[in-house]
């Protein structure tokens, strides 16, 4: 999106033990966006570490519906299930972004998006999943709004970018505000 957007980036992709990090703030009873923000806080911290004099963005989204936290599916069953628990409900993705500099914190916006999914028919999940499991299988919910994936919902309210997982808008204004790129 960086990239789309015209500004340049070095991808540097991080490990962390999402599931542990998350499964703990959960444990601890976090929110759903706590949760988002400390998982890019931790991307962007690991990242930061091996280039300390570069400006490092770390991001991360969580799914939250009611008090419960999705996470990617590991199997098509697993994305059915999603997906049958988001039926006819609305959810939030939140999505978040930290900037490191000098190996030090010093931005992060969490951008939030709720969606109203529409309830379909049984026979249509299942297609949908079978049709679409090699796409969905990283996308937390069991779809990609991008994709066939917008065909669930009946609603959407907040910015379309933090659905594709990143706060783009907020994160160029204050690149922008910075001098770190034009504008």
């Amino acid at each position: 999106m960086l990239e789309n957007a015209g500004v340049h980036v070095e991808v540097q992709p991080v490990r962390i033990d999402e599931a542990a990090i998350r499964d703990a703030m959960v444990a601890e009873g976090a929110s759903p966006r706590d949760i988002a923000d400390q998982l890019a806080e931790f991307k962007a911290r690991r990242a930061s570490q091996k280039a300390p004099g570069d400006i490092v963005i770390g991001c991360d989204q969580v799914l939250a519906i009611d008090k419960r936290i999705l996470a990617k599916p590991d199997s098509a069953a697993e994305a059915r299930a999603q997906l049958d628990a988001l039926a006819g409900r609305k959810h939030q993705l939140l999505s978040a972004a930290v900037i490191y500099e000098n190996a030090q914190p010093v931005w992060r916006h969490v951008g939030v998006v709720t969606l109203h999914m529409r309830t379909p028919s049984p026979g249509y999940l299942d297609d949908y999943v079978t049709r679409n499991w090699e796409s969905i299988r990283h996308s937390v919910g069991g779809y990609k709004l991008e994709e066939e994936g917008v065909r669930l919902f009946h609603r959407i309210d907040g910015d379309y970018f933090n659905v594709l997982g990143l706060p783009l808008l907020d994160l160029l204004a204050y690149l922008t505000l910075r001098g770190l790129i034009a504008g």
